[in-house]
């Protein structure tokens, strides 16, 4: 026989929950419904954004240089040390060698001494120390063996003195490695900044870069500010003869430059040699903290960090190699936050 009991009706509080979610629901389905798509960056937004991601991509440069700087002078200390070991242990076995002929004169004679016999056997530091023992050995031969034990000391500092430095060598060229990374990954999300843009977008921005790198001498006022001295001139009139080169970074010329690159490079053809970085080069000289005391050739140190470095060109202009996709180029001092300048 067919029950007829009726259905179970759902509790009230059931029916309160199940009603609010279902209003929840069509609430935001209408909100999706009418929010607007999100606005795509407007070309100028875009440039900002690139603009500031290759600024931090030239941070990474310079910290990528110093890195690199202090990889190289660590392998030419690493190798200084190592040649020194290789000189030192070639002069130890001749002490030793000497000695070595001494006792075999002795044996042959049947003179040979006990502490001789000794030293042949085991480390002399153990027994030069002995008033005893070097009463039994020759003026000669006490001065020899003096000589193995200071020599063997050497050899012991400058193994451990490589040690350490081959270690500090390994984290630079970690270091190293992190810094490339960093700056290519910046590199990377600008390329793609830009490629978001459509092809009339690309086409004005290209147009506004070429403009900027077709500043030449002859088409900036460089005024009749104080020249420099002939060292700080020559500098500057070879980081003129590379107007146009392309930025690229960790470059030191002579076809290509970061901002750091240039600035040495020049200083090196006028026969100075100034450090890598800008970090550096910032504490080369003496600073200047007004513009209007700066005299052409004189480096210009820009940002807080002090990460970007150029030449004072006169007339409120900086000569320098500002960033990737630029070219060395003429731009004005009050592009960038200006820190001092530096008169080497």
């Amino acid at each position: 026989m067919a029950s007829h009991r009726r259905p179970k009706q759902p509790s009230r509080a059931r029916v309160t929950v199940l009603t609010t979610a279902a209003a929840a629901a069509v609430a935001f389905s209408a909100q999706a419904a009418n929010a607007a798509p999100s606005e795509k960056p407007t070309k100028d937004e875009v440039k900002a954004k690139v603009d500031k991601l290759y600024e931090q991509a030239e941070q990474a440069t310079e910290k990528y240089n110093g890195a690199k700087e202090k990889q190289e002078k660590l392998q030419k200390e690493i190798s200084t040390i190592q040649d020194n070991v290789a000189r030192g242990q070639e002069e130890l076995n001749k002490l030793r060698d000497s000695i070595g002929l001494a006792a075999a004169a002795q044996y042959r004679t049947g003179t040979i001494d006990s502490s001789l016999q000794l030293f042949l056997s085991s480390n002399p530091d153990d027994y030069l120390d002995k008033a005893s023992t070097a009463d039994q050995l020759s003026a000669q031969q006490v001065e020899s063996l003096k000589k193995i034990q200071e020599k063997q000391r050497e050899l012991a500092q400058e193994r451990s003195e490589a040690s350490e430095k081959l270690k500090d060598l390994a984290a630079t060229r970690t270091e190293l490695g992190k810094k490339k990374q960093e700056v290519q990954a910046k590199l990377a999300e600008a390329q793609k900044l830009l490629n978001s843009l459509t092809a009339a977008e690309k086409a004005a921005l290209d147009a506004e870069n070429a403009r900027a790198n077709r500043s030449t001498g002859t088409r900036v006022d460089l005024g009749d500010a104080p020249a420099g001295s002939s060292r700080a001139m020559a500098a500057f009139q070879a980081a003129q003869s590379k107007l146009g080169s392309p930025y690229v970074y960790g470059a030191t010329g002579p076809s290509s430059f970061d901002c750091s690159g240039l600035t040495s490079w020049a200083y090196a053809q006028a026969g100075v040699a100034i450090p890598r970085t800008s970090q550096a080069q910032a504490s080369a000289g003496t600073r200047i903290y007004s513009q209007s005391d700066l005299r052409v050739g004189d480096l210009v140190i820009f940002y807080g960090d002090q990460h970007h470095v150029g030449f004072y060109a006169g007339n409120g202009q900086i000569l320098h190699a500002p960033r990737t996709g630029t070219v060395v180029r003429y731009e004005s001092i009050n592009n960038m936050p200006f820190q001092f300048g530096v008169r080497i």
